[in-house]
């Protein structure tokens, strides 16, 4: 009696490799920018990718970004749950439409929002804040041409006033959409948009102007309050209608938790739409954002699309169509489970961690702070020794090789001799680990600095430029010699030096 045993390919396989590291396929090169002529087994191919990816840098100790590194299991579990479903498919994954539009009205209320009716709020999830301030963008520039088109005015002139500090998302709306990007220069010691010469450059082509909650550079807040009153009283006296944005991308999900009483949202009537990374305070993985507007006038109605191919009616209003539903669900567990209490302990805590870091800093007399208080909980601080130009990217490379990730950056225009190290504190930068970057920090800045003020060796460049002789010219080969030479110098007294040699045949000229 003859049994016989059917296997599947997958049994086959592994029949033959008992290990991944033994396989042909990791001893082997394979191919990188074209795609290979066979097959491999799964975990062969999971393994190759798997080792690969651990030269990343460790994203809970990337210190430069605002972007949320660490959730809950139980999150991380129903985004995975979500991950295979189209988010735009409405009528298909209506539960997920309800959860987007709860976050919607939740933002809104958080924000400030004078709604008529519950559940009514305006707004849309997008990718980011950079999508969001795309889409705001797009509907100040069509209210604002719809105004200028019923006046018989010219409309094709439209500008934004913002300070030198945007973030560069706003550059890219203006570059893509010919907007004119007015940018408010910053100066020492004032490192965001001044409301009074902002104001100053408002025109008549201002399709808004944009404040921002928490600068990239700093993490200080805007005054958006007195950018409000000044605005108000130039439209008054104007007839102008400009109104103002708030790209709220990293301190929107800060301001309402810790500083509930600063006016900076839709309480101020020049406020007309918002937007907010959940991905940042927001504390959901990359990949979501938030745009509200103030009321339903506020966003033009011939910008949003009504499709229906995909089995009803439905509005949509983003730059881009099918997404995942993931980060739209993760944001929705965020808001359920933590509720504003929660948000307030973590987002307290993270403020309480950037305090103690501060002081650390301070503390050791190698830095002056630039961040405010009031802000984003991060630490701008520079180098006490402002002429020392290389110490900042010395010290940002030093401290890779500990495995942080501590960006070292120069200022924008008018405080481009500024170079600045920031470190955001996000709710995984434990007191343990700050207390491990103070020390990692003062004992790079000690020896570099050692290193760094060691006279540098005098360097000179010089041109030789040669003649051939007139029997040897023509001749497609020659012999370049150059006796040594002395060369003479005192410093700030140049001395140009110039010796005539022979040269056969070849070039006539070359740098040495």
């Amino acid at each position: 009696m003859v049994i016989s045993n059917v296997q599947t390919p997958e049994e086959i396989s592994s029949s033959f490799i008992s290990s991944v590291f033994a396989s042909r396929y990791v001893q082997d090169p394979l191919p990188r920018y074209k795609m290979g002529e066979n097959s491999i087994p799964r975990e062969v191919a999971y393994q190759i990718i798997h080792d690969e990816l651990q030269l990343d840098g460790n994203p809970r100790l990337n210190l430069a970004s605002f972007v949320t590194t660490w959730m809950e299991p139980e999150c991380d579990k129903l985004m995975i749950e979500s991950i295979n479903k189209n988010y735009v498919d409405m009528d298909e994954y209506p539960i997920t439409t309800e959860l987007q539009n709860r976050c919607v009205n939740m933002i809104a209320n958080l924000f400030n929002a004078p709604l008529r009716e519950p559940k009514q709020a305006i707004g849309v999830g997008t990718v980011g804040s950079s999508e969001a301030i795309m889409l705001a963008g797009l509907a100040f520039k069509k209210k604002w041409q719809n105004k200028r088109k019923s006046q018989g005015k010219p409309f094709d002139k439209p500008n934004i006033v913002t300070g030198a500090n945007v973030q560069v998302c706003w550059e890219k709306f203006a570059r893509y959409f010919d907007v004119e990007l007015k940018e408010v220069k910053l100066r020492e010691g004032y490192y965001v948009m001044d409301p009074k010469k902002a104001v100053e450059m408002v025109d008549e082509n201002t399709i808004c102007v944009a404040a921002i909650l928490g600068s990239t550079l700093t993490g200080e807040f805007e005054d958006v309050k007195l950018l409000n009153d000044l605005l108000a009283e130039k439209n008054k006296k104007t007839g102008w209608e400009t109104p103002i944005h708030v790209d709220a991308a990293s301190g929107g999900f800060v301001a309402p938790f810790i500083y509930p009483e600063l006016e900076w949202d839709f309480r101020l009537p020049l406020v007309k739409s918002i937007n907010v990374s959940g991905h940042k305070y927001g504390l959901v993985y990359a990949g979501v954002g938030w745009v509200i507007w103030r009321s339903k006038e506020d966003l033009p109605e011939e910008l949003i699309f009504h499709i229906n191919y995909l089995g009803a009616d439905q509005p949509t209003f983003t730059l881009n169509f099918s997404k995942g539903s993931s980060q739209i669900v993760a944001q929705y567990y965020q808001f359920l489970r933590m509720g504003m209490e929660g948000y307030k302990k973590v987002i307290a805590n993270c403020t309480e961690n950037a305090k103690l870091l501060q002081k650390a800093l301070e503390k050791t007399g190698h830095f002056d702070i630039i961040s405010k208080q009031k802000g984003i909980p991060l630490v701008a601080f520079t180098l006490k020794d402002p002429h020392n130009k290389r110490l900042p990217f010395e010290l940002s490379k030093a401290l890779r090789h500990h495995g942080w990730i501590v960006p070292a950056y120069t200022m924008p225009a008018n405080v481009e001799h500024m170079t600045v190290l920031r470190v955001v504190v996000r709710e995984d930068l434990s007191r343990q680990l700050i207390e491990k970057l103070v020390f990692h920090i003062t004992n790079a800045t000690s020896e570099l600095a050692d290193q760094l003020v060691r006279p540098a060796v005098p360097r000179i460049a010089f041109t030789v430029e040669v003649k051939e002789s007139d029997e040897e010219r023509g001749e497609e080969k020659g012999t370049l010699h150059i006796p040594a030479m002395g060369i003479h110098w005192k410093q700030y007294k140049p001395e140009i030096v110039v010796k005539e040699v022979q040269v056969m045949g070849g070039k006539t000229k070359g740098v040495c």
